[in-house]
C-alpha cells in the first residue's frame, strides 16, 4: 500500500512563558508524504505517549540534552505503529514497531530508527510506552537504590515517578513512600501500585507525615518536582542519602519557582547528603538494561505497567498534553491514534 498524504502536529510559535498551554501553540496539519528510500519504512501510528518533556521542548532553549522543536516542523516523540509500506526486508510489511517519530499520522523512517515489538511478552504494545528508562537508570545507576533502603518518590503517580517506586521495591527497598496530589492518586500507589504509604501534598504536611512514616530518615530520593517537597525531603534525610534529580515540575508548570528550591546547606553537609542530578539520553544500554529488567520483573508480578489509555486522534493528544503537565492523569499516558 502506498501512503502520499497524511497528518501531522507542527508547532506554530516557540513558548515563551511556563503558563502558555501547549496546545494554544500545535496544530495538525495536512502533509505530503515522500517516495520511500531503499532502506527506509512508513508506518501507521496506532500509540502517542505524551510525556511532560514535550513542552519543554517548545521553548526555543529548554536546557534539554535533546534538539527543541522548530517552528512549523513536526514534533516528535515515542509512538507504536505498524508498517505499511517497506523497502526493507527485516521490515515487512505488518510488524509493528516503537520509534520516536511520533505525533503524526504516518511517519517514515530508516530501518534503524524501527524497533520491533516483540510478541508473547506484554499483554499490548502500549505497554513499551513507559518511562521506565529514565526510572530505572535513576533510581538504579544514579541513586544505587537496593536493600533496607528507605526510598521517597516525589510525583509518585506520573509516568516516571510511578515506575521509579516500582523499581525500587523490586530492588529490594525496605520503605518506598510516594508523594502525591490528591486521595485518589494516593490511593492508587498503595493499592494498586503497593507501595508502603503515600502522602497528599495538598492536603498534608509533608514534615509531620515523613517524621511518622520515615523516623529514622529517608536514605533515597527520586525527585520529579523539586520546590517545597525537595526542601522537605532535605530535612528528613539520613546520613549519607542520595538525591536522584530528574525534573522539576513544581517549576514546570504556571510560572512557578519549583526549581529553584532553598538548599539548607549545613543539614546537607551535616548528614553527608550526595545531590546527583542526572538526565537520560536513551543510550542503548540505557534502554537494554530496562528492557531486560521489565519483562522479567513483570513476568514475575513484581512491576506493573501504570497508565491511563485515552482515544482519540492527534488533536486528542494535543490536549492530552495539556493535561499531562496539569497532572490531571496517573502514571504513563497514551493516546490511541487509530487501529
Amino acid at each position: 500500500m502506498t501512503v502520499q498524504e497524511s497528518s501531522a502536529v507542527v508547532l506554530r510559535a516557540h513558548r515563551t512563558d511556563l503558563a502558555q498551554r501547549p496546545s494554544s501553540l500545535l496544530e495538525v496539519v495536512p502533509v505530503e508524504l515522500p517516495p520511500l528510500r531503499e532502506g527506509q519504512v512508513r508506518v501507521e501510528n496506532s500509540l502517542q505517549q505524551i510525556i511532560a518533556a514535550t513542552g519543554d521542548l517548545m521553548f526555543a532553549h529548554p536546557q534539554l540534552p535533546v534538539p527543541p522543536f522548530r517552528i512549523g516542523e513536526s514534533l516528535y516523540g515515542p509512538a507504536i505503529g505498524r508498517v505499511v509500506e517497506s523497502r526493507d526486508a527485516a521490515l515487512p510489511v505488518g510488524t509493528a514497531v516503537l520509534h520516536m517519530s511520533g505525533w503524526r499520522g504516518h511517519s517514515t523512517l530508516g530501518a534503524a530508527a524501527a524497533f520491533p515489538v516483540p510478541d508473547g511478552v506484554f499483554p499490548g504494545p502500549e505497554y513499551l510506552l513507559n518511562q521506565g528508562v529514565t526510572a530505572y537508570y535513576g533510581m538504579v545507576d544514579v541513586a544505587g537504590v537496593g536493600e533496607g533502603d528507605v526510598v521517597l518518590v516525589s510525583g509518585a503517580a506520573g509516568g516516571v515517578g510511578s515506575m521509579a517506586a516500582q523499581v525500587a521495591r523490586a530492588r529490594g527497598a525496605a520503605r518506598v513512600i510516594g508523594i502525591a496530589g490528591g486521595p485518589d492518586k494516593c490511593r492508587f500507589l498503595v493499592e494498586e501500585l503497593g507501595l508502603d504509604a503515600a502522602i497528599d501534598y495538598k492536603s498534608e504536611d509533608l514534615d509531620d507525615r515523613l517524621a511518622e512514616l520515615a523516623p529514622e530518615g529517608i536514605t533515597v530520593f527520586f525527585d520529579t518536582v523539586g520546590g517545597t517537597q525537595f526542601e522537605a525531603a532535605i530535612r528528613h534525610a539520613a546520613s549519607g542519602a542520595r538525591f536522584a534529580l530528574c525534573g522539576v515540575l513544581a517549576g514546570q508548570v504556571g510560572g512557578g519557582d519549583g526549581g529553584f528550591p532553598r538548599l539548607d546547606i549545613m543539614t546537607a553537609l551535616i548528614n553527608e547528603i550526595q545531590i546527583r542530578p542526572f538526565s537520560t539520553r536513551q543510550t542503548l544500554d540505557q534502554i537494554q538494561a530496562w528492557n531486560t529488567h521489565y519483562a522479567q520483573w513483570y513476568a514475575e508480578g513484581r512491576i506493573t505497567f501504570a497508565r491511563t489509555l485515552l482515544d482519540g486522534g492527534l488533536e486528542r493528544a494535543i490536549n492530552a498534553q495539556d493535561e499531562v503537565l496539569a497532572g490531571l492523569h496517573r502514571g504513563n499516558v497514551v493516546v490511541r491514534l487509530a487501529g
